[in-house]
């Protein structure tokens, strides 16, 4: 999919909520394996480091950027990590024009379990365990079970 088609994906949904979803979800694989406190006191560093989470920036991120990230001592480095944020900009970008939005993709869920959302949600996106997706869900306002029933 070419830039001008993901711009028109992203501007039905609106760059905000892209933007936020995305954050979110980001940073529920970033917690993953460290502790929280570390990742939220480091996350305004994630936020420079890669470019305010521009969806369409980190999409074209290549090898350097990926070498430039994982030596930046103001954010946490892990290769696997860094890897799937950039992978997962790009899958992002290919459900939102697949669905006329990211929003959109999430509503073509609505009709399945809890459980069965999270069993796609964690397919495309490298790195999103089983709590990823509750924090990610629940982060976005988005139809959560209680904790315990996840």
């Amino acid at each position: 999919m070419d830039r001008v088609n993901y711009q028109i994906a992203l501007k039905e949904l609106g760059t905000g909520h892209i933007l936020n979803t995305w954050c979110m979800k980001t940073k529920a694989i970033s917690r993953s394996g460290f502790s929280w406190q570390v990742i939220n006191q480091k996350w305004d560093n994630f936020l420079e480091s890669f470019d305010g989470f521009d969806v369409l920036k980190v999409a074209a991120y290549g090898p350097d950027d990926i070498t430039r990230l994982i030596t930046d001592e103001s954010i946490v480095r892990n290769r696997r990590k860094t890897q799937a944020t950039v992978d997962n900009a790009q899958t992002m970008l290919d459900l939102a024009s697949e669905h006329g939005s990211f929003h959109g993709y999430l509503r073509s869920l609505d009709n399945l379990g809890y459980s069965q959302r999270a069993k796609l949600l964690t397919g495309h996106f490298k790195g999103l365990g089983r709590t990823g997706v509750f924090v990610f869900l629940y982060c976005v306002n988005e139809e959560v079970p209680d904790w315990h029933q996840r």
